[in-house]
């Protein structure tokens, strides 16, 4: 009987969890590129939005073919130096919270050029942040990539290790945390 009470209890418990620390967030993000190797390299993990996109972008590899990595990695590239040269989007840290949703729903639809252009679409916008954000000296901006990039490539190859192994309902649950999660990402940034 306590065991049955405990998995109705469990789901509530576990929204509640997540919504106690999407409301302890600042409302931006974002701000630290160029901040020392360590701050790049705790960024992908500290920064929910950014470990919901990475832990996305290993599953859709994991679930749509590894090529799907070489879209990441070149959405990452020209979104962070189209930051880093001026570039902006209106509502970009809802819209990057949003593509998290978003990336859910092209996952749950195995739809394989939806799920490219719309991970290529938030890699490129949450790169485009930090593009924007990259000030300080040469050394701190060079440590804070290299700390974010090594860290970003650890997350994404564990989860695209880790899904590959699962039964494929896992991608079904992945699909729907990031659905669910950017969406209270992207209510937390309006509030």
């Amino acid at each position: 009987m306590m065991s049955t009470t405990l998995r109705q209890l469990a789901p509530a418990a576990a929204a509640g969890l997540a919504l106690s620390l999407l409301s302890t967030l600042p409302a931006g993000a974002h701000g630290l590129a160029g901040a020392g190797l360590a701050a790049g390299a705790s960024h992908p993990l500290l920064g929910l939005d950014h470990l919901l996109l990475l832990l996305g972008v290993g599953g859709a590899a994991a679930l749509a073919g590894p090529s799907l990595l070489l879209v990441a990695l070149a959405a990452a590239i020209s979104g962070g130096l189209y930051g880093a040269l001026g570039g902006n989007l209106p509502g970009a840290e809802v819209l990057a919270a949003l593509m998290v949703s978003g990336l859910g729903l092209a996952l749950a639809a195995r739809q394989g050029q939806l799920l490219a252009v719309v991970l290529a679409g938030g890699v490129a916008i949450h790169a485009m942040l930090h593009g924007q954000e990259a000030t300080g000296s040469s050394t701190d901006l060079l440590g804070w990539w290299l700390g974010a990039s090594l860290s970003s490539a650890a997350v994404v190859g564990a989860s695209f290790a880790v899904i590959r192994q699962l039964a494929p309902s896992w991608g079904r649950r992945l699909a729907g945390a990031l659905c669910i999660g950017g969406a209270l990402l992207a209510l937390a940034q309006l509030a």
